[in-house]
């Protein structure tokens, strides 16, 4: 079956700035193919000063979801009529879901990124993790992880920062998360502790792929190491780790997964995730 727009055909998109280089398109327009729905995906880049009147023409037009990224994802929840538990104790909304007018916000970003360890049969109850970075993108992770059971440690350059969100883990959660500050011999007595590695900064991102969060002596046989960084597919630090031995997992599958998770919420159909992710991996 081709996509091709009807009187019928639902619409999803992607509100954010920038928005040009994102992957969702491919990767949901393939996937609504593959399954033969009337639906398309598009872009549209949303300044911070347009976001109400962006939520508004989501209800006119009667749009059925929504993905959200930076800047947007705090500042849209007030615009929601409901949020999903796990999204209003995140503090964070990724997609919206719009039924008959009424708006849902969720977080598919926590979910995505737990599902790639879900799915080598790696469960966060009773593992030490050790979380490098305490930014946007950590604040999904951490909640996830002490939710599933994890002993968490947080490493960031900003020790204040770290604190404010283990103070957030603990007021959502119940949960206590150790935090410390980001230095090599830190890095080192954590990691010689650890049975996770995740990299949440965007250090060894395109076009800084030779640069590292961690150095490679510290990287060792046993542990898993988590690379949210997808551009490029294999960062320094997952290179790294697999010489030295270590289980490794690409941000390319939380990429993926975050929007399979959206898109099972528009659709209410299993995403054909292998799909997806081809077509992403097409684009890097």
């Amino acid at each position: 079956m081709t996509n091709s727009i009807s009187g019928k055909t639902r619409i999803c998109g992607l509100i954010g700035d920038p928005v040009e280089h994102t992957m969702s398109p491919a990767m949901h327009n393939a996937a609504f193919k593959k399954l033969g729905l009337d639906y398309v995906y598009i872009v549209f880049r949303v300044k911070g000063t347009e976001l109400d009147e962006a939520i508004a023409g989501m209800r006119a037009l009667n749009m059925r979801g929504m993905n959200v990224t930076i800047p947007h994802k705090v500042a849209v929840m007030k615009l929601l009529d409901k949020l999903d538990p796990m999204a209003e104790k995140i503090g964070a909304v990724n997609t919206i879901v719009n039924d008959d007018g009424k708006l849902t916000g969720y977080n598919t970003d926590a979910t995505g990124f737990l599902q790639p360890l879900l799915e080598k049969g790696i469960e966060p109850n009773g593992k030490s993790i050790v979380l490098v970075g305490a930014g946007g993108a950590s604040r999904g992770i951490s909640f996830v992880l002490a939710e599933g059971g994890a002993n968490l440690v947080i490493l960031n350059r900003n020790l204040e920062k770290a604190e404010h969100l283990a103070r957030q883990v603990l007021k959502n959660t119940g949960k206590t998360v150790t935090v410390a500050e980001l230095s090599a011999a830190n890095l080192k007595k954590a990691i010689d502790k650890t049975d996770i590695l995740v990299n949440a900064t965007s250090v060894g991102m395109s076009p800084n792929s030779e640069e590292t969060p961690v150095p490679a002596r510290l990287l060792r046989r046993g542990l898993v190491v988590y690379d949210i960084v997808y551009n490029p597919v294999k960062t320094r630090l997952l290179r790294e780790a697999e010489a030295a031995g270590a289980e490794t997992i690409s941000g390319i599958d939380m990429l993926v997964w975050q929007g399979a998770l959206a898109f099972e919420k528009w659709t209410t159909l299993k995403a054909p995730v292998k799909l997806m992710k081809n077509e992403a991996m097409k684009l890097l």
